[in-house]
């Protein structure tokens, strides 16, 4: 459920969405250009850092001639501002992009700006698709270099931009865990028990389960606001895992499956008949979740997911990467590349399948 504008909004409807599109290298085009694609405009005569120079075209993967470059060449007047480097957005766009080798892109201007150390990147974005448009994006960088910023969408910007993120929740991160046991290939899901949208997204977690053996998957509870019981389930959640972590699972999908029930007049005792299926003492759950300690725990975690830029529920964090997996947002077979390809980036066995998700 969405509390305000996805974090990504602002920045993947301006780069043609970093959760939708998909990225190759950034050096050459294998599509065909939009005619009247125009040049960004110059912010300073001088520039400040050297212009990539786009590699020559080769064979393509199918060993055919690739097509026409469809970027304008790259003219150094437009590369005013010494930060980011090109590399630099180059490594940042392939860490959203990467997963889909159909998508390419040109660095096409780093320039100052008013704001003292804010920088504008302009980018050209088209795909290997015959007559496929060319489209200009652009974002602004930070002066500490670490947020891009488009629209009103503020996402962590560099070389690996999702490292901080990755090892916030490696330390931080203290839901009911289930999968591998240790957090090389760390999956968060950030849900609220009142939530629809989450409800319907545990499906899609249930397929990464087997389609990622080697994944250790935490339920980190974010309940907002609008959902009157939601806090309360959270802090059930808390005891019960406190008491024995692999029942908080039949007990979530207690909830979940009763939430219609979630009301003033039947909500307190919906969420004690979910505590019974899941093995455990409805009226020590009820004590537990009332002391200051358990509300602060959940306190806690609604903490820790606005600061690392959770906005919304359900939200997957993969290794660090926030990715909107509610109201069909996002298909699972590009999830699924996406989890894929952040395996591959960090470095990581994601395993085999298992036998009924090969099938």
């Amino acid at each position: 459920m969405k509390i305000s504008k996805l974090m990504l909004a602002g920045l993947a409807s301006v780069l043609s969405v970093a959760v939708a599109a998909g990225a190759q290298t950034g050096t050459t085009g294998t599509a065909g250009a939009q005619t009247g694609a125009t040049a960004p405009k110059a912010a300073a005569p001088a520039p400040a850092q050297k212009a990539t120079t786009p590699a020559p075209l080769k064979l393509n993967d199918l060993g055919q001639m690739s097509r026409p470059d469809p970027f304008p060449p790259v003219n150094p007047k437009y590369f005013t501002a010494a930060t980011p480097t090109v590399d630099t957005v180059n490594s940042f766009l392939k860490a959203l992009w990467g997963y889909d080798s159909n998508r390419i892109w040109r660095v096409e201007a780093i320039q100052k700006t008013e704001a003292p150390g804010v920088s504008k990147v302009v980018v050209f974005v088209s795909d290997k698709t015959a007559n496929a448009k060319v489209q200009s994006s652009a974002f602004f960088v930070t002066p500490d270099g670490n947020h891009a910023i488009a629209g009103d969408g503020v996402i962590p910007f560099g070389a690996n931009p999702f490292a901080e993120i990755r090892k916030t929740l490696e330390t931080r991160a203290d839901g009911a865990a289930r999968g591998a046991a240790g957090k090389d290939f760390l999956m968060v899901e950030f849900a609220d028990l009142q939530c629809p949208h989450c409800k319907e997204a545990q499906g899609t977690i249930d397929q990464l389960m087997k389609d990622f053996p080697n994944a250790r998957f935490v339920f980190q509870s974010f309940p907002l606001t609008q959902h009157p019981f939601a806090f309360k389930a959270a802090a059930y959640g808390y005891c019960i895992e406190k008491q024995k972590n692999d029942a908080f699972f039949p007990y979530a999908a207690a909830v979940f499956d009763t939430q219609d029930a979630l009301t003033a007049e039947t909500g307190d005792a919906t969420l004690k008949n979910a505590v019974t299926k899941a093995g455990l003492d409805p009226a020590a759950i009820d004590a537990c979740a009332a002391t200051q300690a358990t509300k602060d725990e959940v306190n806690n975690s609604i903490k820790l997911a606005e600061e690392i830029g959770v906005n919304e529920t359900p939200m997957l964090a993969v290794n660090g990467h926030l990715l909107p997996i509610g109201n069909t947002k996002l298909s699972y077979e590009t999830l699924k590349k996406i989890v894929a390809y952040q395996a591959q980036m960090d470095g990581v066995n994601p395993g085999t399948p298992t036998a009924s998700a090969a099938k």
